[in-house]
């Protein structure tokens, strides 16, 4: 990656190497197998995109790896990697967390300018969080239970059309009626902005086993269902989030991001509240919005020109994270705690 004078970048090379075949008899990722998955590819998925940029270690000026949040066997190998590249060629380490690479991907190829508001949605978080500037993050709201993704791949899985859920829940619920199931609308009661898929899950599990052997029509009424509800849930809290946004913001901007930001009806949901509420929408383009290295550099190009790559010795002594929590949770709102602090 090379980022432009002008702001912005651009890709020298981005290559993303998927192992969905090898979790498929298991229906969702086996962090083992994941880690393994590591090991066995990383040095070649590097070599092909230090290959296809043209370049080589000597015209790179650091690298970026993630340090955490995530299953940590992965978080571990790609990290270990970084840092014997860094040693080998001299280079600066920046330690990247993964929440921030998504929270400032818009910024690669869109003009998002600071502050805005971000709407994550990825596999294991569900936030919304005001962005003020480059490491200034302050959570609005988070999930109580279920992150989205979690459910829409769940809800793949309880209808049998494999994963990754994401993609093939809205290829089904393009064929089904939205209307059919009346799906429940989660925290209507509750005040914040905080978000919960857990009751989603469970009554799109009770639709399904209600049928002895669910038609293909059956299972794209529920996909369409489900999708509706959850992009529901998931605008009528961004909604109360827009209403906390500093008031002297002449030219508000949402940002959405993350591997269900994908989803073509959420953002389409997502579009409408924007234009009712004079907000501007940025999204980035969908191959940016599911895990890839290219947010990565994105972000450790950010912190680079900031002045904010560590030195040598601390980005060595960096642990992997399990969890780490983007913005501090709000005093009593963790989420989880022990050893490894607050999920979220």
């Amino acid at each position: 990656m090379r980022r432009e004078s002008g702001g912005g970048c651009r890709i020298l090379s981005d290559e993303v190497w998927t192992d969905y075949d090898d979790h498929a008899a298991y229906g969702g990722v086996v962090p083992e197998i994941a880690a393994r998955s590591h090991v066995e590819r990383l040095d070649l998925t590097i070599e092909k995109a230090v290959h296809a940029s043209g370049l080589s270690f000597n015209d790179i000026d650091a690298i970026a790896a993630t340090a955490g949040p995530g299953l940590v066997g992965g978080v571990m190998v790609g990290l270990t990697t970084a840092k014997a590249i860094c040693l080998a060629h001299s280079k600066p380490l920046i330690a990247i967390n993964h929440l921030e690479g998504h929270a400032l991907s818009a910024r690669m190829t869109e003009a998002a300018g600071f502050p805005y508001l971000l709407l994550l949605i990825s596999g294991g978080h569900t936030q919304l969080i005001w962005v003020a500037g480059l490491g200034d993050y302050r959570r609005l709201g988070t999930t109580i239970d279920d992150a989205a993704g979690e459910a829409f791949d769940k809800t793949a899985k309880l209808l049998g059309l494999g994963q990754p859920g994401g993609p093939r829940i809205e290829a089904a619920a393009a064929n089904g009626d939205a209307d059919r199931y009346d799906f429940p609308k989660p925290l209507q009661r509750r005040s914040g902005c905080d978000f919960s898929f857990s009751g989603l899950k469970t009554a799109v599990r009770e639709a399904t086993q209600s049928m002895t052997a669910p038609s293909e029509a059956n299972i794209a009424d529920i996909a369409a269902s489900f999708q509706y509800a959850a992009a529901r849930h998931l605008t009528q809290r961004t909604e109360r989030a827009m209403a906390m946004a500093p008031a002297d913001e002449a030219t508000p901007r949402l940002v959405v991001a993350g591997g269900v930001a994908a989803n073509g009806v959420i953002r389409s949901i997502l579009s409408s509240l924007c234009e009712r509420s004079g907000w501007t929408l940025i999204a980035p383009p969908a191959k940016y919005c599911t895990d890839n290295g290219a947010m990565i550099a994105w972000a450790g190009a950010e912190r680079l020109a900031a002045n904010l790559a560590p030195p040598m010795d601390e980005a060595l002594a960096l642990a992997p994270r399990a969890r780490w929590p983007l913005a501090p949770p709000p005093e009593g709102a963790a989420i989880g705690g022990g050893r490894k602090g607050p999920k979220a």
